[in-house]
Formats: structure tokens, sequence, C-alpha cells
């Protein structure tokens, strides 16, 4: 199986504004917009200035992808961090075997757990201070 990988840009706030600049640079099919209050059930505490924010966008040009999000209204956000790498795939032994390998001498940010939006989903920065994503596509079987 293979594997999808592509940079994934965060942002404090202004992902809309980030999305909608690159879809015009690029010529990209905008490919939707979540928002943090899109999100289903009341698992999270959601203060009114975040239910606006991007939980998830992404464009797609020329076969290649590029991903976005907003922080969290509170969690830290420092220049030189919006940027990470995606990795998608359906195989997830492979998935979970990367994440291990790359937790290794690095720093689990988001232990692997199923999400609403993926069925195995991690984020860790490994050794080299590089913070990956990893997310499980569902089997269409």
């Amino acid at each position: 199986m293979s594997l999808k990988i592509a940079p994934y840009i965060n942002l404090d706030g202004e992902c809309a504004e980030a999305v909608a600049f690159y879809e015009k640079v690029l010529g990209a099919k905008n490919l939707g917009i979540q928002r943090f209050g899109d999100m289903p059930g009341n698992s999270h505490p959601m203060p009114e200035e975040a239910k606006n924010r991007v939980l998830h966008a992404a464009l797609e040009f020329d076969g290649q992808r590029l991903m976005f999000s907003d922080t969290f209204p509170g969690n830290p956000f420092q220049l030189g961090d919006q940027l990470s790498i995606a990795i998608n795939t359906k195989d997830l032994e492979r998935l979970k075997s990367i994440y291990h390998a790359l937790a290794e001498g690095g720093q689990v940010k988001m232990e692997l757990q199923e999400t609403f939006w993926s069925p195995l989903y991690g984020m860790v920065r490994d050794r080299f201070g590089i913070t990956w994503q990893l997310s499980g596509e569902a089997s269409q079987e």
C-alpha cells in the first residue's frame, strides 16, 4: 500500500485567509473547509472565539495536496512550527510502525487514536524537531 505525503500548514487564526490566497495563487481546487464549530458532539468545551477557526482545509493542484488548520485558541503557536508533514495511508499497521519509529527519541504530541475523521490518527515531533501527522484512511471494503 502506498503512502501519501503532504505539507500541512498550521496558522493562528489566519487559515481561511491563507487558503483563499493559495487557492488563487496556485490555481487550486478547494476541497473544503471544516471549522472547529463543525465538530460533532460536545466532547470538548468550545469557546466562541474557536468556532470559526479552521479545523481542517485542503487544496489540490497539479496532482498535489496542501493541507491547513488554525491552532485552537489557547494552544501555543510559535513561528517556525507552522509547517508539518502529513502521512495518509490505508495500511494501519505500517502507520503504527512509522509512528512508533518517529516517536523514538522524539515527543508524542497526540497518541495514536481513533478520531471522527480517521480510524487512526496521531502526531509526533521526531528527534530532529520535525512534526509528523499520521492519519489512517478508512478502507472502502
